[in-house]
């Protein structure tokens, strides 16, 4: 991504309540997608699974990510 397009979403990540209700969703979202990976028996969902909950782990430091490339 360029930095062009991380200073179009430092709005975002810079509105504290905005940004808290990002982050709580990812929390929400994270924690359905590990009581799914415990119960699930699938191999190719159990991967599906893991690679959703690191992805949304993302979410987590996007604003330090999005501050970092908007420099």
């Amino acid at each position: 991504m360029d930095r062009q397009f991380y200073r179009s979403i430092l709005l975002l990540v810079n509105q504290k309540d905005s940004y808290e209700m990002l982050q709580s969703y990812v929390d929400k979202r994270i924690e359905i997608s590990r009581i799914q990976l415990e119960t699930c028996m699938d191999e190719h969902k159990i991967r599906m699974l893991q690679g959703q909950i690191a992805e949304l782990k993302r979410f987590r430091t996007l604003r330090d990510e999005v501050v970092k490339g908007a420099e």
